[in-house]
């Protein structure tokens, strides 16, 4: 998925909610994880991060989750596994895959599979707030 800049621009500006949208978040990687749960908490979002998805997986708060962030490769599932179980279990939010792979067919697979965006690491900020209002606003 190609972003403009007027998209990148308006990844800016927080949403118009007082209420913080929940957001579920699954890097195995300490250091990426963090940096992700400081940037979207410090926009406006109610973040809960974890380090394996089955972390994700036994917590009940996971299913209000409004949007879904999760890296690829990780110990015991990766994150197209993740996203099965998700839907399996009724949760129908927008999810975005982050990875660091080089697959020119990784793209085509994860929208096969329901990612609504692939990014790849080194990730920008701009363009993380960028594809996280855009994944919002089409759910």
């Amino acid at each position: 998925m190609d972003f403009n800049e007027d998209m990148l621009m308006s990844a800016q500006a927080a949403p118009n909610s007082n209420q913080r949208i929940p957001i579920s978040l699954v890097d195995d990687d300490m250091i990426v994880r963090r940096k992700l749960q400081l940037l979207l908490h410090a926009s406006d979002y109610d973040v809960r991060a974890y380090a394996h998805p089955d972390m994700l997986l036994a917590d009940p708060a996971s299913q209000i989750s409004a949007c879904l962030v999760s890296d690829l490769n990780m110990p015991a599932m990766d994150g197209f596994a993740l996203l099965r179980r998700l839907r399996s279990g009724g949760w129908s939010g927008p999810a975005i895959l982050i990875t660091s792979s080089t697959d020119h067919d990784l793209a085509a697979r994860a929208a096969d599979e329901g990612f609504h965006a692939v990014l790849k690491k080194p990730l920008a900020d701009r363009v993380v707030l960028a594809v996280v209002r855009d994944a919002l606003a089409a759910r």
